[in-house]
């Protein structure tokens, strides 16, 4: 089986569609603390240091029409409880995103950059 190179360079790539999807650093860190389980709004907005409450609501938004995340009523009368939790979808994500920390992991003495 040969391998496959898709053309991410054309916007009509699935993979480049993908990628751009993911590509917000709110989407992977929300991934990230969402594949720990089920959580609410507030908790969100603690484990993801420096998101806005705003941005926060407009990515698990936009996460959820992508099929990523998916949004429970815990209680109807206000004030409102609710929960987000990863899709099959968003937890098949798990793997690729282990696979970029061992990369960043193994590279990191790398970082320093190529010497004079």
């Amino acid at each position: 089986m040969s391998l496959v190179v898709p053309d991410v360079l054309e916007e009509s790539c699935l993979t480049r569609q993908a990628l751009e999807r993911l590509a917000s650093k709110w989407r992977v860190l929300l991934i990230y603390a969402l594949l720990a389980g089920p959580q609410r709004h507030t908790e969100l907005r603690r484990r993801v240091a420096g998101i806005t409450q705003k941005v926060l609501t407009e990515t698990l938004r936009d996460m959820e029409q992508d099929g990523l995340v998916e949004r429970r009523v815990l209680k109807e009368t206000p004030p409102q409880h609710v929960e987000y939790a990863l899709t099959v979808l968003g937890a098949t994500l798990r793997e690729p995103l282990a696979a970029i920390c061992d990369w960043a992991t193994r590279h990191s003495a790398s970082r320093a950059g190529p010497t004079a």
